[in-house]
């Protein structure tokens, strides 16, 4: 079950089509360029989560992309017409349920429109969470890690590779998830040519420590530095704003393999799939079982606070 809200002028409060039916035109770029760029968040219980850095991060993607969108309230009434639309929908059906909450995804897309015209075509997506995301946070996953294909530095160097935005073109990303899959893996940690941890697919990485070198107890998480043209994670930013309030030290990269193999815990972590344990890196256990669930426990309820 699919509902498409349009942003239109002529329907302040989006315009709802069928979702069965085509609604975007073949010559669209985001179809024939992949020209284009997104946002998805959670929404538990019809109300979506953390929406203002969602919104703010797909200005900043546009900004980048020197493309025009329509603006932040203009999107959440389209969101709100597409949120409550599911809703009604899902009544009838009876959706299922995680933990006993009402989860679903929010998509947020924009592209440049058809071509050889200068109206974007903006739309509001919103369909059932897959069950797989909550299985992941339940129990782990196993990941390997893929070199990226450019330096740590390429960002500054190279701004129009659009590094740091989050563009419709993840033909890449998707490539690296199946050859993941064909490895017997569930996902992949991105590194530099530099030898630098980067990013996964559809993610933030982060690692903690309890201790240090000497066995001192400590609490520190650690995710790696945005100058390397990473994506800023909204679900990241949000748990290290609680887990400072929580006690825990934080920490910005640079992050290389080494040190990942070398943590007591690490966690893919994003907006859907929220704080999802890696058990294995290549093949290396990281941490043991019951460290991991137990951090995973903690920080699960931190992040919880701030949803």
């Amino acid at each position: 079950m699919t509902v498409l809200v349009f942003l239109d002028p002529a329907h302040p409060a989006g315009r709802l089509v069928d979702a069965s039916s085509p609604a975007i035109l073949a010559t669209d770029q985001g179809v024939t360029r992949g020209d284009g760029i997104f946002e998805s968040m959670l929404a538990v219980n019809g109300v979506p989560r953390k929406i203002q850095a969602h919104l703010q991060r797909l200005a900043g993607s546009a900004r980048t992309m020197d493309l025009t969108i329509p603006p932040a309230d203009v999107w959440q009434a389209a969101i709100e017409t597409a949120v409550a639309a599911f809703g009604a929908a899902e009544g009838q059906h009876s959706g299922a349920a995680v933990n006993g909450e009402k989860q679903c995804v929010v998509k947020l897309i924009a592209t440049r429109g058809p071509e050889g015209g200068n109206t974007p075509t903006a739309w509001v997506q919103v369909s059932a969470i897959s069950p797989a995301l909550a299985e992941q946070r339940a129990k782990g996953l196993d990941v390997i890690l893929l070199e990226r294909g450019y330096d740590s530095d390429i960002a500054i160097r190279a701004p129009w590779l659009l590094l740091g935005a989050k563009t419709l073109s993840y033909a890449v990303n998707m490539a690296a998830l199946r050859h993941a899959h064909e490895q017997g893996a569930d996902d992949v940690i991105f590194t530099s040519g530099d030898s630098l941890v980067l990013e996964g697919p559809t993610s933030s990485v982060l690692l903690a420590h309890i201790s240090d070198d000497s066995g001192v107890p400590v609490k520190r998480l650690i995710t790696p530095h945005l100058d390397t043209g990473i994506l800023p994670g909204t679900t990241q930013g949000a748990l290290f704003a609680a887990a400072k309030e929580a006690g825990w030290e934080l920490g910005y990269g640079p992050v290389t393999p080494a040190d990942l193999l070398d943590a007591d815990a690490v966690w893919l972590i994003s907006s859907l799939r929220l704080l999802a344990p890696v058990n294995t890196i290549d093949g290396a256990e990281i941490g043991t079982a019951a460290i991991r669930e137990r951090l995973s426990e903690e920080l699960s309820a931190i992040l919880a606070t701030t949803l």
